[in-house]
């Protein structure tokens, strides 16, 4: 794929390309990414570190692997590529100026994005204490077509309901739950800490307890990024 390529992929597709990449990298197609993982590709999304950026350092991070004359253990997460993806990151950020965003067509059509936005509302419809969420989305729902002329704009506001039900999850969360989520984390974070910086770490860090909150007070996924 050539950098023209790059440059126009939907960024709705960051989720699927990354995961699609690291599996052929790794030359296993039915590899599963851990929430680990997920909570990786998320951080990368919200720092905005371009898609390119990614591909190029799990390559190079298999490249290294695949150099090393010992290969005691098999790639089973991205964030063993999470030192190359920052570097790849840093010399497009020095090499190439800003480009201004691209009109590309939605990977997705107006009725999926209408289900999208009802069936979220339905299930919130079901949780207690997020009737207020549930009553935005139905809204939205009502009016998709005026909203699918500016999905950046729709992702911004679902992005900001999608952290208000976070904060309304967290404050019915237990200290023996929040216990239990550090730890896991910190299982599954250990072996890579030391290939990544501080900032990084705070980053993955609130994307994997965000994540796993949600998955566990069975919440839905509000951004546009989970219209797959």
């Amino acid at each position: 794929m050539s950098t023209d390529d790059f440059s126009q992929l939907n960024y709705f597709n960051y989720f699927t390309e990354i995961e699609e990449h690291f599996q052929k990298a790794r030359g296993t197609g039915l590899f599963l990414l851990s929430p680990l993982d997920w909570a990786l590709v998320e951080s990368w999304k919200n720092s905005d570190v371009p898609l390119e950026a990614v591909l190029r350092g799990i390559d190079v991070a298999f490249e290294k692997w695949r150099s090393k004359k010992s290969k005691v253990q098999a790639v089973n997460s991205l964030a063993y590529c999470a030192q190359a993806v920052l570097t790849e990151a840093q010399i497009m950020a020095g090499a190439q100026p800003a480009a201004a965003p691209k009109e590309v067509e939605a990977p997705f059509s107006l009725d999926e994005l209408r289900n999208h936005l009802a069936r979220n509302a339905d299930d919130l419809r079901a949780k207690s204490g997020f009737e207020e969420i549930a009553g935005a989305l139905e809204r939205l729902a009502a009016v998709a077509e005026s909203q699918y002329s500016d999905l950046e704009q729709l992702e911004q506001r679902l992005t900001a309901m999608e952290e208000k039900m976070i904060a309304l999850a967290r404050g019915a969360q237990t200290e023996e739950d929040l216990f239990q989520a550090r730890r896991e984390l910190e299982l599954q974070l250990r072996p890579y800490r030391g290939k990544m910086s501080a900032p990084q770490l705070a980053m993955l860090e609130k994307q994997y307890l965000d994540r796993r909150l949600l998955e566990r007070s069975g919440l839905p996924r509000l951004s546009l990024f989970y219209l797959r």
